[in-house]
């Protein structure tokens, strides 16, 4: 069965998203534990939690396809002290609310050396990680693939698997690739042979039991440019061919999909429809 869903929004309560997951016609997730452009985050109310856990039962979301998405404002790679403290408690404290909401996963940026280089950007991933990690035991983190811009770490699949290698928790680190961070990084995912090459290295790297989700966007962007700008689905340079070619391979049909395209519910429903429509799925 194809897993597949969006990111959904949480005002009013988390007890929201597993009903709202089924109406878009999904049967998996991605929410943010707090407002993302916020330093402020609070654990969820016990009521709020109880309804969502009751909702994810009611609407059978299998556990392996929810995801929790960092904030926005957190820099674990940041060489300036106070951002990388402020960034290293936000962290632990996401962990908190995805154990207690009994999200197993937590997609993270790895960051932003801001100038100061990418060996001393993840040094400081690596404490920050270590750290979170050696608190809060229950949470999954998942290192997203970024594009290569304002010194951004994660661009490419080597620059993962040094933080993965180096970290003292390797068990609990895996990756999200997201489709238009990885072609505006200049990985064809549109090319059966090239998307073969990419999920090798990735097998060779991590094991490709580390590829927990995949960010399924469009881009747009073209091929290799670097500007991270995601597209509904088959709108944008990918388009519906070449996401066709990503989505029909049997691996990655193994992994949850989750939709971070422009638009609300509705437009997401409308790009789960497409993304099946692609797939020929009735």
């Amino acid at each position: 069965m194809i897993r597949i869903g969006a990111h959904m929004p949480i005002g009013g309560g988390f007890k929201r998203v597993p009903k709202e997951t089924y109406e878009i016609g999904g049967n998996a997730f991605q929410i943010f534990p707090h407002n993302p452009r916020q330093w402020k985050a609070n654990l969820p109310k016990e009521e709020d939690i109880k309804l969502f856990k009751e909702g994810i039962k009611k609407y059978k979301i299998d556990p392996e396809a929810m995801l929790c998405h960092s904030g926005y404002l957190i820099n674990i790679a940041s060489p300036n002290i106070e951002t990388w403290n402020k960034s290293l408690e936000l962290l632990i404290l996401e962990m908190k609310i995805c154990s207690t909401l009994g999200i197993k996963y937590l997609n993270i940026h790895p960051g932003s050396h801001l100038k100061s280089g990418v060996e001393n950007g993840i040094n400081q991933i690596l404490k920050a990680l270590n750290t979170a990690m050696e608190k809060e035991k229950n949470t999954f983190i998942l290192l997203e693939n970024v594009t290569k811009k304002g010194g951004n770490i994660g661009s490419t699949l080597e620059e993962l698997k040094l933080i993965i290698d180096k970290a003292k928790f390797p068990d609990r680190l895996g990756i999200t690739i997201d489709t238009c961070h990885a072609f505006d990084a200049g990985y064809d995912i549109t090319n059966k042979e090239k998307l073969n090459e990419f999920l090798n290295k990735i097998d060779k790297y991590f094991s490709l039991e580390k590829l927990k989700f995949i960010h399924l966007n469009d881009s747009k962007n073209d091929l290799g440019s670097n500007k991270d700008r995601h597209e509904n689905i088959g709108k944008g340079k990918i388009g519906s061919e070449g996401l066709k070619v990503f989505i029909s391979h049997p691996l990655i049909q193994k992994i949850p999909w989750v939709l971070e395209t422009p638009g609300d519910n509705d437009v997401h429903k409308k790009d789960i429809q497409e993304v099946l429509k692609i797939l020929e799925v009735k």
